[in-house]
C-alpha cells in the first residue's frame, strides 16, 4: 500500500512537525522543501522518510534546531565553517551563500563545512552553485554509524560518503552528478526495506561479511554493510571524501565503532569555481555544448529510450511527481506517524494535514 502526496501538501505537513520540534518557522520551512524536492528528485532515501532519524536525533541531542553557521577560520577565498550541529538544510545553505558571494569577489573559493547535521541530499548545494553560473565541486564524509565495508573487507567501516558535481551549461540545464560512493544510498535499503523488497544481487553483505539481497541487514541489527560501487574504484572515491570531507573540512573521521547514537554529522569540503574568470566563455560554453551533443546523439542502447547525463533523471521525475504526487509507501508513513508522536504531534492531526 502507498500513500500519493501532492508536494505541498507533504510539505506543509513536515512544516508542522519540525515546528514542534522547536524550529523557527523559516527553519521547519526550509527543511521541509528540502526533504519533499529530495522526494520529487527520486531521491526518496533522502526524503522525508528520513524525519523518523532526525526526530532521534533530535530527541537525543544530536541535532540542533535554529543553529547557524559560525566562521572559524577566513582569508578572503579559503574558509572553514562550523555549523554546530544544526539541521543541514539550514547550514549548508547558509554556507553556499557565503562561498558562492566569495567565488564571485575572488574567482574561486575553498570551503570547508564540519559539524553540520545531515546535509541530505548534496544536490541541492551544487543546484545553488549552477543557478549563479558557477562551477562547484563537493567531497561529503557522514560521521555516524558505520555502514559501507572497504572493497575487499567483510564489515562496515565508513559512511556512504557522497561526491557531486555542478556545471552550468549555457542554454540548456546544468550537469548535475551527485553519487553516494556505496553502491546505492543507506536510505534506499529503509526504502526497500519498509516496501518489502528484495535488493540486487551484489549491493549489500550480511552481518558475517557474506553477500545478501535481504535489506533487513542495512536497517536493523545484526547490522551488515553496504558494498561500494565499482568495487576499488568506488573505494578509492570513499577514502578520499572522508579524508578530505571529513579530517580536513570537518576535523571529523570514522574511526571507531558506532556509538549507537542517531545524529549524522557531515563534513564537506567544497570548491568553488567562476569560470567566466578562469576560460574563455565562448570556447568553454560552446565546446561543453559539443560536446553534450555528440554524446547524446549516441542510438540508445537496449532497454533505453535516449542517453541520459548527469541531471536529466532527477530533472524527469521532478516533472512526473510535480504532476502526479509523491508516493510514500505506508510502512514509512507510520513511521512518520510514529516519529509525530514523539515530537507531541498527535498522529491524527498529521493525517487530517495531510488529507488522510
Amino acid at each position: 500500500m502507498s500513500h500519493t502526496f501532492q508536494a505541498p501538501v507533504l510539505e506543509r505537513h513536515i512544516t508542522q512537525l519540525f515546528t514542534a520540534a522547536g524550529s523557527s518557522a523559516t527553519e521547519a520551512q526550509q527543511v521541509a522543501a528540502n526533504l519533499v524536492m529530495a522526494n520529487l528528485s527520486g531521491h526518496d532515501s533522502h526524503g522525508v522518510g528520513m524525519l523518523p532519524r532526525y526526530a532521534e536525533a533530535f530527541l537525543e541531542g544530536g541535532l540542533k534546531a535554529n543553529a547557524h553557521i559560525s566562521t572559524k577560520m577566513d582569508s578572503g577565498a579559503m574558509l572553514s565553517l562550523d555549523g554546530q550541529a544544526g539541521f543541514g538544510q539550514v547550514i549548508g545553505h547558509e554556507a553556499m551563500e557565503v562561498g558562492i558571494a566569495r567565488a564571485k569577489e575572488h574567482g574561486s573559493c575553498v570551503m570547508a563545512l564540519g559539524n553540520s547535521h545531515h546535509l541530505c541530499r548534496i544536490g541541492a548545494w551544487a543546484e545553488m552553485a549552477v543557478a549563479q553560473n558557477l562551477i562547484s565541486v563537493h567531497f561529503v564524509n557522514a560521521y555516524s554509524r558505520p555502514i559501507v565495508a572497504p572493497f575487499g573487507g567483510g564489515d562496515a567501516r565508513f559512511g556512504t560518503n557522497p561526491f557531486t558535481v555542478g556545471i552550468p551549461v549555457a542554454g540548456k540545464d546544468p550537469i548535475l552528478l551527485d553519487f553516494a560512493t556505496s553502491i546505492i544510498a543507506q536510505g534506499k535499503t529503509r526504502v526497500a526495506h519498509n516496501k518489502r523488497e528484495q535488493l540486487p544481487a551484489g549491493m549489500l553483505i550480511d552481518d558475517k561479511g557474506h553477500p545478501t539481497t535481504d535489506p533487513v541487514y542495512g536497517v536493523k541489527p545484526p547490522y551488515g554493510a553496504l558494498c561500494t560501487f565499482g568495487g576499488h574504484k568506488g573505494f578509492g572515491l570513499a577514502l578520499v571524501c572522508e579524508l578530505l570531507g571529513g579530517a580536513l573540512a570537518g576535523g571529523l573521521t570514522t574511526s571507531t565503532p558506532a556509538d549507537g547514537k542517531k545524529r549524522i554529522l557531515n563534513g564537506m569540503l567544497t570548491i568553488i569555481i567562476d569560470p567566466a574568470k578562469l576560460s574563455d566563455m565562448t570556447l568553454f560554453g560552446g565546446e561543453m555544448n559539443a560536446f553534450l551533443d555528440w554524446v547524446k546523439a549516441s542510438p540508445p542502447g537496449p532497454g533505453f529510450d535516449h542517453v541520459r547525463v548527469a541531471g536529466e533523471p532527477e530533472r524527469e521525475y521532478r516533472a512526473e511527481r510535480l504532476a502526479n504526487g509523491v508516493p510514500v509507501d505506508e510502512n514509512t508513513w507510520q513511521d512518520m506517524l510514529l516519529a509525530a508522536q514523539k515530537l507531541n504531534v498527535d498522529a491524527k492531526e498529521m493525517q487530517r494535514l495531510a488529507g488522510i
